[in-house]
């Protein structure tokens, strides 16, 4: 085991208090999560009242002004019980980054205590039923009134994380069609603004507890305060976050790999077959050692993205690199471990079950692992 040298004992003290908190208020209720199809809100607030919300936020706004170490280690630990319900990496980690770094000072007085404490959840409104991975391309538009005090939100998001809880979504909209790249804005819009429609809870294929939406807008007059940075500089804004997201989404990757084929050694340990443990086969031992390996490499790999990005020096094509290597690993081991549970692995009551339908998706979000070769590949060739 090669010891890990990102954290301190501080993010350890933090780790061990986060820990007791997912065991005793979500592991217990995971499973009825996923038949309401979402985390309840007042579990966000227990959250925001032990500090596990937004931890980076500056302590004028009611966060901790920590750095992003912190954010990892709630990634990693609810990645680690298999609770894949609770969207806290994409409230901490990716939608109120957006309102730190481009917010005016009014709204970030306005918003950001509320998601320091639980009591405003956020959503990020990227994805549309055509477009997928090509921001560039969304149809959902935004256009001026006449008095020029309002944006009017026309257009449709589908497969929005944390679209039911939502109370505040940055909706990315086109506000200049013509504009080329700088075509896009971003825009604040809150939970009751009139023709702000959430339509069904999708049903999905893992990822159960965790709520995903479509949607909907019809002239939503959005007040033109609301407007996040600058108009026009929605994509680019977009492109600058990213290297997180993908950071979060792998720092979640390598945990569940971990966690499962930690599980699996257990299980084959017990587990018998013609006479023997499953552990005691060769076949079975060299699973396991490839797995074992690939997963330190994967580790040792993000660490030291993780400190790369402490230092503001995590690039995207090294991001698009660590987004895909670790979440086809986590594919795969999550695959390999079950396949060593035998009929039992295929039990939804066992977590390499939920971890196989749940791991899926991490090679689709944050960009397509094809997008993520396209990254790689054309900043090889340029």
């Amino acid at each position: 085991m090669i010891k890990r040298t990102a954290f301190d004992s501080e993010h350890d003290m933090f780790r061990d208090s986060f820990r007791k908190f997912l065991k005793e208020e979500a592991v217990p209720f995971h499973e009825q999560w996923e038949k309401d199809g979402q985390v309840s809100h007042e579990f966000w607030k227990k959250a925001g009242a032990q500090g596990y919300l937004c931890p980076t936020v500056p302590e004028a706004y009611g966060g901790s002004e920590a750095d992003f170490r912190y954010n990892a280690v709630v990634s990693e630990e609810v990645a680690n019980f298999g609770l894949t319900g609770i969207g806290f990496n994409l409230h901490s980690d990716i939608a109120v980054p957006y309102l730190m770094a481009y917010g005016t000072e009014e709204q970030k007085q306005k918003y950001l205590p509320g998601c320091v404490s639980g009591d405003i959840v956020t959503a990020i409104a990227m994805t549309e039923p055509g477009t997928g991975s090509d921001l560039q391309n969304v149809k959902t538009n935004a256009v001026l009134s006449d008095d020029g005090e309002h944006y009017i939100l026309n257009g449709s998001k589908t497969f929005i994380t944390n679209g039911q809880l939502a109370d505040l979504v940055i909706v990315v909209a086109k506000t200049n069609p013509d504009g080329g790249s700088r075509s896009s804005s971003l825009l604040l819009v809150e939970t009751g603004m009139e023709g702000f429609v959430k339509g069904q809870n999708l049903n999905k294929i893992g990822m159960k507890a965790q709520d995903t939406s479509e949607l909907f807008f019809q002239d939503v007059k959005v007040p033109k305060a609301n407007l996040l940075g600058e108009e026009g500089m929605g994509f680019i804004y977009l492109m600058q976050e990213l290297p997180q997201e993908r950071l979060s989404v792998s720092l979640a990757a390598v945990s569940c790999a971990e966690s499962i084929l930690a599980q699996t050694v257990e299980y084959v340990k017990d587990r018998k077959a013609f006479g023997k443990t499953i552990a005691s086969f060769q076949n079975t031992q060299f699973k396991l050692a490839e797995m074992s390996s690939t997963v330190t490499m994967a580790r040792v790999f993000i660490d030291k993205c993780l400190e790369l990005h402490l230092d503001k020096e995590l690039d995207s094509v090294t991001a698009a690199k660590l987004k895909l290597l670790t979440t086809d690993i986590q594919c795969d081991v999550v695959d390999e471990c079950l396949q060593l549970h035998g009929g039992y692995g295929y039990m939804w009551e066992y977590p390499v079950a939920r971890a196989y339908a749940d791991a899926r998706v991490q090679k689709i979000y944050a960009g397509t692992n094809e997008i993520m070769k396209l990254i790689i590949g054309r900043d090889l060739i340029k």
